[in-house]
């Protein structure tokens, strides 16, 4: 059914008439994401300060990558810091699995996807999400850091995420440090000489991140900007 616009005189469509049941199989939808935010707030409230790792899903073990996030995880576990990632395998199994060794938390975000279970074995404290925009808040509503591992789309999706986030400030600041220099920099590059060369982002956004080598190297990073920043900042959205 059309009718006749006032501004520009030609036909809009009107929305459809909605029976009782599409409406409440939708609202239903609505206590589903609820329910995981309540659960996520309700068991990770006592982590802080946390890390949360990123990756790719199709490192193997025995790998560098592998090895780097395994050894970045125990060593900020040992330093104070619970560990979160995706739950899954490849650097979030080796995050996972790293933390485990180490004397904090291990946390894994796990997400209920079709035909998969590809949960790793090394959480202290585990969740499922049906809704990855719901596992995406419990990323960053505890963390006090960001560390993306060389990956894929993900990882990709979650940096932007977060660089978005504190560019609006709709989040605290906390330190983003990307692993592995020679990985990064075709991206930080296009960053640069496309994005920045257009108008599209300042020049003050690269202070938004970092890079790093070594797990040493991120704790350090992390330490020191808490020594400038201190510990105590909250979101501003109140995320």
């Amino acid at each position: 059914m059309l009718k006749k616009d006032n501004v520009t005189g030609k036909p809009r469509p009107t929305a459809p008439q909605i029976n009782d049941s599409m409406l409440t199989r939708e609202s239903w939808k609505i206590f589903q994401v609820i329910a995981e935010f309540v659960e996520g707030y309700e068991r990770l409230v006592h982590i802080k300060p946390s890390v949360s790792i990123y990756g790719s899903a199709r490192v193997k073990e025995g790998t560098p990558y592998y090895k780097l996030a395994f050894d970045t995880a125990e060593l900020l576990s040992n330093s104070g810091y619970s560990v979160v990632t995706g739950g899954g395998p490849g650097i979030m199994e080796a995050g996972n699995k790293g933390a485990y060794r180490g004397n904090s938390f291990s946390i894994g975000l796990n997400i209920v996807l079709p035909g998969e279970v590809c949960n790793n074995d090394y959480q202290d404290i585990s969740l499922r999400f049906r809704h990855f925009f719901t596992r995406k808040v419990m990323f960053v509503k505890y963390a006090s850091a960001y560390v993306a591992m060389p990956g894929g789309y993900g990882t990709i999706d979650e940096l932007s995420e977060i660089l978005s986030l504190i560019q609006t400030r709709k989040t605290r600041r906390i330190p983003v440090i990307m692993v592995n220099r020679k990985f990064w920099a075709p991206l930080i590059a296009w960053f640069k000489d496309t994005m920045l060369a257009q108008g599209m982002i300042d020049e003050s956004d690269f202070e938004l991140f970092s890079v790093a080598e070594t797990p040493e190297e991120i704790l350090q990073q992390i330490e020191d900007f808490y020594k400038i920043h201190g510990h105590d900042q909250e979101h501003p959205s109140g995320l």
